[in-house]
């Protein structure tokens, strides 16, 4: 290799501080894109999701398949909420609060529950992804919760929910309205969800969940309000104990 050659060779393999700079920004706008418009990171703080969410887990979020946002084609095949889904939304009782549910009925839906049994259009469900703690003081028998919606709302549901419930009611049924959902938790002891606030309009919802991404042994204790100092200390905490708090067989478990 002649000395021409040699130099040619160390010149293309050089890059100049401005073309650095530009290849970082496309990366992180790429990246910021992404996370943004796409792929979002959600943490679990409460059971109403388990067994198939834990507190504790760290889920990315899809926020174009499941709310049909964007534009279609072969390779991203957007498609609305559907009946069984996870969905990530605005809780309608508390604007700016993120919840994650599972759907249970969609639009022009027929709702009841008996003994906590849900029956969909008058169909009893099968639901494996329900799971009930026996052994919790919660799973003591509630009228409201487990027959919903034949007892009175008041006193249970919120105010909003309770004096509109009867425009929805067909019978022994709820129906779902044009444009909103009926969600529960898989917990159903526990979640507070469509039977205490209502239904969850379209544009509330996030999109899904598509993963775990990672997973720590947390309780709720961990995720109630504190004063920055104990911020610092659990951040430290965790930090420091991060790999023994790791579930690590949950790393990258799908959610469905």
């Amino acid at each position: 290799m002649t000395d021409q050659t040699k130099s040619s060779k160390q010149e293309k393999q050089k890059e100049t501080l401005a073309e650095s700079i530009a290849g970082f920004a496309a990366v992180f706008v790429s990246g910021l894109f992404i996370i943004t418009f796409i792929i979002q990171h959600f943490e679990i703080p409460s059971s109403s999701m388990e067994r198939t969410l834990l507190i504790g887990d760290h889920v990315f979020v899809d926020r174009l398949t499941p709310t049909g946002k964007g534009f279609p084609g072969p390779l991203m095949p957007y498609r609305n909420i559907h009946r069984g889904d996870i969905a990530v939304f605005v809780s309608p009782a508390e604007p700016g609060l993120y919840l994650v549910k599972r759907i249970v009925g969609v639009p022009g839906d027929h709702i009841h529950l008996v003994d906590r049994n849900v029956f969909l259009n008058g169909v009893e469900q099968k639901e494996p992804y329900v799971y009930y703690d026996v052994n919790s003081p919660y799973h003591a028998p509630d009228e409201y919760r487990d027959d919903f919606p034949s007892a009175s709302p008041y006193g249970r549901a919120t105010p909003e929910w309770a004096q509109s419930m009867h425009k929805y009611r067909d019978g022994p049924d709820i129906v779902v309205p044009a444009g909103h959902y009926f969600a529960m938790g898989d917990n159903r002891d526990v979640s507070y969800d469509s039977r205490f606030w209502g239904f969850v309009p379209q544009e509330n919802i996030m999109g899904g969940p598509l993963f775990i991404a990672w997973s720590l042994n947390q309780t709720a204790e961990d995720f109630e309000p504190r004063t920055i100092p104990q911020r610092i200390g659990s951040f430290i905490y965790t930090a420091t104990h991060f790999i023994g708090m790791t579930r690590w067989r949950r790393t990258l478990h799908l959610v469905h």
